[in-house]
């Protein structure tokens, strides 16, 4: 049989894959089974249909030293998966999940699997269209250039009126935004459908530079109907949740409409938790989302209410920028956290804020003022009211 570890492979016929790889055995047990078992089959049962020929042209590769593995029993280890055993035009970010990440859950040995990076060849990244606007074409758009973007979240969340709706947006862009969404639990209930909210916003915005993401949430290929309705009623963005399935942000991009994609990660983490046995990095899915297409993805936060590693974050933020796509930080974003923010990653970003705007003492126009003079860096009382109340970090 053909031996599967090696110093070097092709890398315009393979891709690799890192993982964090835990054994029970040891790595070189652990990441043969992997090898073989997210490739030509059983990693314990070789049979005769498994010519030399057929492994050396589909099974993964291992890129490393078999006796200094057999000695281990975690640690980083590299697998080089053939290009050839993936259409990606069109098995696309689906199928490459399933080649990566689920088989090895059923493997006793292996007793901790984590994606964190993947190297494509430039062939097979070209084959995907990328952003159809990103961080240039947003801050044309918004004629914003030199200052972080300002974000809105709608609050609550559910239960509003279009005519509420249009008065919320209404007092947000009095206030200096430059992009809405509509939060992930809104999608087209009986009482705020896609049909009536969307023509009502968008005649409002028309000669605005605001983006406004309508929140579309639903089963494929329905999504896709959804996003030529948006477009049709002269919407000019979509709000996706990451549950409405990984290779669903391919297919919008595809329909090459012109419209802003939005990622919107809550409940990611049954995925990306670096502390669960079985993960992929959001760092890798920020790569994966960035070559599908998106223009912006919720990317985390430092320093609000929700506490993600401030490595992982700042590490997603240089993935996306590195693809064009522009990170929004939200979950506890508030006007005394602005300059700490921008002093961490730099100004290409987003604040994308909802409880800081809407529960400002003195109501949303308020909330939406004091977030774009902590933008601007030109303080009033609206700022110097917010700062009162959430704080000021330094």
């Amino acid at each position: 049989m053909v031996n599967i570890f090696r110093k070097e492979v092709d890398k315009e016929k393979y891709f690799i894959v890192t993982y964090e790889l835990e054994s029970e055995t040891n790595l070189r047990d652990g990441v043969w089974q992997l090898a073989i078992g997210q490739s030509v089959g059983n990693p314990n049962v070789r049979n005769h249909w498994e010519t030399d020929e057929l492994f050396e042209n589909h099974s993964c590769m291992v890129l490393g030293d078999e006796e200094e593995l057999s000695n281990l029993k975690k640690g980083k280890v590299k697998v080089a998966f053939p290009v050839a055993n993936i259409d990606f035009k069109t098995d696309g970010i689906s199928h490459l999940m399933v080649n990566i990440m689920g088989g090895q859950m059923d493997i006793d040995n292996i007793t901790k699997c984590g994606v964190i990076d993947i190297e494509f060849p430039s062939h097979i990244e070209d084959l995907f269209l990328g952003p159809k606007f990103g961080i240039d074409g947003i801050r044309k758009y918004t004629k914003t250039f030199d200052k972080p973007l300002f974000g809105a979240i709608v609050k609550p969340k559910i239960g509003i009126t279009p005519e509420t709706l249009l008065e919320m947006v209404k007092e947000l862009v009095e206030g200096g935004v430059n992009f809405i969404k509509e939060d992930e639990i809104m999608s087209n209930p009986a009482f705020c459908t896609i049909e009536e909210r969307v023509p009502l916003i968008m005649d409002y915005l028309k000669d605005k530079n605001v983006v406004y993401c309508v929140s579309i949430h639903s089963d494929y290929p329905y999504i896709l109907d959804r996003v030529k309705q948006v477009y049709e009623l002269g919407g000019n963005g979509v709000h996706v949740n990451f549950w409405c399935g990984i290779g669903v942000y391919k297919a919008i991009r595809e329909l090459d409409l012109p419209i802003f994609l939005h990622f919107q990660k809550s409940g990611d983490k049954i995925l990306t938790n670096r502390n669960h046995a079985y993960y992929v990095d959001w760092t890798v899915m920020c790569k994966l989302a960035g070559m599908m297409g998106v223009d912006f993805i919720h990317a985390g936060m430092i320093g609000g209410y929700y506490k993600w590693p401030e490595d992982e974050v700042v590490d997603s933020v240089k993935v996306l920028r590195d693809y064009g796509v522009m990170p929004a930080l939200s979950c506890g974003f508030h006007p005394g956290l602005t300059k700490w923010v921008t002093d961490k990653v730099g100004i290409d970003y987003m604040a994308n804020v909802g409880g800081a705007l809407h529960g400002h003492p003195d109501g949303t126009l308020a909330g939406a003022k004091a977030m774009r003079q902590s933008v601007d860096d030109n303080i009033g009382i609206e700022y110097q009211v917010a700062i009162k109340k959430w704080g000021l970090k330094e």
